[in-house]
C-alpha cells in the first residue's frame, strides 16, 4: 500500500500557496484570526466542491467523520457550519477572487497549443453572462425581478482549452454591455459576442485597442453600404460589404467603416447578420468564428452541473461570490493538474474520480491514468465535455 499524502493533499500541492498568503494579507483576511484561517476556508470549500456536498451541513459532517485526517488535509482548526458560514460572511471574497485570477493566468499558458478548430494564430475569446436564480427572501440584495433575486456571471472564454480569462460577478440588473468597460483588450485577439453587447461606442474602443471583435447585429442597425466583395454562394455566405453607421449617434461612436457578412446556416437555415472589424479573414470565417461562440455556452452549463454554484453556502453577497470564486478556482486547478500530469481524460471523468478518492493515498498521476474499472459505469455519451 502506498503510504503517502492523500489525494486531497496532493491536489492542493499544485496551488501556489504563496500567492494565496499574499492575497490573504492584501485584504487582512487573517486578522484576528484565532483558529481558522482563510487557508482552512478555503480548503473546506474546495473540498465541498471536488466531494460534490450541498450544504454547510454536509460538509460539516463529512468533515468531521475524517477528524484524524484534517490535519494532513491543510485544515486547521475544527470544521463547524457556523465557523464556515461566519467566514464565508466576514472575510473578504476579493482574496478568492484575486487567487482565482492568479490560477487563470498560470493555467492559460498550459493551453496555448490546443486547437481551438480555427485557421487563425490570433487568441480567440468569447464573452457573454449567464444568470444563477436565487430566492427573493434570502437574496434581497441580489434583485433581479418583482418575483426573484439574481446574480449574473460576466466571462470572458478563452477558446483555447475554455478557460475563463476573465470573470466578473455582479446582480442580477448589471446590463450584460457593461462587462466591456472591464476587459484589458489583447492587441489581435478576437472577442467573439451575441448582439447584447452591441455598443458600438464600446466596440470602438476595442478597435483603439488594436483588437478585433466579431458581432450579431440587431434588425434595427442602420448603415450604408460602401462596396461588395465576391463570395462564394457554396460557403454560406450571402454578402460581404463594407459598411458605414448612419445611425443618429452611431457614426460619432464608431466613424471607422465595419465589415458585413451575412451568412445563412446551412443546418438551420437561418441567416445572420454579423460585423466586423477585420477585413482580412474570409467570410467564412467570420460565421465559423460566431459559430465557435456556443464554447462560452456549454462553459456555463457545464460549471453549473458539475460544480455547487446553484445552491448557496451562504446568503450574503460577500459568501455567494466567495463561493462561486472558489469553484471557478478548483475548476481551473483541475484543468492545470490535467496538463502538467499530462492526462487524457475529460474534465467530467476527473472530478468523478476525484469525489471518490480524496481520503485516498494513492500517487495522484497513477489513479488518474489507471483508475479502477468499475462494473456497470453508467455511459457518459450525454455529459458536456468541455477539456
Amino acid at each position: 500500500m502506498h503510504i503517502g499524502s492523500l489525494i486531497f493533499a496532493q491536489l492542493m500541492n499544485h496551488l501556489p500557496m504563496h500567492v494565496f498568503h499574499a492575497c490573504v494579507a492584501r485584504h487582512q483576511g487573517n486578522r484576528y484570526v484565532k483558529s481558522f484561517p482563510c487557508s482552512s476556508q478555503f480548503y473546506c470549500m474546495a473540498f465541498a466542491q471536488l466531494a460534490h456536498r450541498e450544504s454547510l451541513r454536509d460538509i460539516e459532517v463529512c468533515l468531521r467523520a475524517q477528524a484524524p485526517k484534517l490535519y494532513h488535509m491543510g485544515i486547521r482548526g475544527a470544521v463547524a457550519r457556523t465557523t464556515l458560514a461566519r467566514a464565508n460572511q466576514k472575510r473578504d471574497w476579493r482574496i478568492y477572487a484575486g487567487f482565482g485570477q492568479e490560477l487563470i493566468r498560470i493555467a492559460r499558458p498550459l493551453y496555448a497549443d490546443e486547437d481551438p478548430g480555427l485557421e487563425l494564430d490570433s487568441p480567440v475569446f468569447a464573452l457573454d453572462s449567464s444568470t444563477l436564480d436565487l430566492s427573493l427572501s434570502l437574496f434581497a440584495w441580489a434583485l433581479f425581478h418583482q418575483t426573484r433575486s439574481a446574480v449574473k456571471l460576466h466571462t470572458l472564454l478563452d477558446l483555447q482549452g475554455s478557460i475563463p480569462a476573465f470573470v466578473h460577478i455582479t446582480h442580477g440588473k448589471v446590463g450584460d454591455v457593461k462587462a466591456l468597460d472591464l476587459l484589458s483588450p489583447e492587441p489581435g485577439a478576437f472577442y467573439v459576442m451575441d448582439r447584447a453587447y452591441l455598443d458600438f461606442q464600446r466596440l470602438c474602443a476595442l478597435h483603439r485597442a488594436g483588437s478585433f471583435f466579431v458581432i450579431h447585429a440587431k434588425k434595427n442597425t442602420r448603415f450604408r453600404r460602401r462596396h461588395s466583395r465576391a463570395i462564394d454562394p457554396a460557403s454560406g455566405v450571402l454578402c460581404d460589404q463594407t459598411i458605414v453607421l448612419t445611425g443618429t449617434d452611431t457614426p460619432d461612436h464608431h466613424p471607422q467603416p465595419l465589415r458585413r457578412v451575412r451568412y445563412r446556416d446551412p443546418e438551420s437555415g437561418k441567416v445572420f447578420n454579423f460585423l466586423t472589424n477585420n477585413f482580412v479573414i474570409p467570410p467564412a470565417t467570420v460565421a465559423e468564428l460566431y459559430r465557435h461562440r456556443w464554447a462560452v455556452e456549454l462553459f456555463f452549463k457545464w460549471i453549473k452541473q458539475h460544480l455547487r454554484i446553484k445552491s448557496s453556502f451562504g446568503t450574503t453577497e460577500n459568501a455567494v461570490k466567495t463561493q462561486i470564486w472558489i469553484a471557478i478556482s478548483v475548476y481551473v486547478l483541475v484543468a492545470i493538474i490535467r496538463k502538467r500530469l499530462g492526462i487524457e481524460a475529460e474534465l467530467y471523468t476527473i472530478l468523478q474520480i476525484l469525489s471518490l478518492t480524496l481520503f485516498e493515498k494513492t500517487p495522484l498521476l497513477q489513479l488518474l491514468t489507471n483508475p479502477p474499472r468499475l462494473n456497470g459505469e453508467p455511459p457518459t455519451s450525454n455529459q458536456l465535455i468541455l477539456i
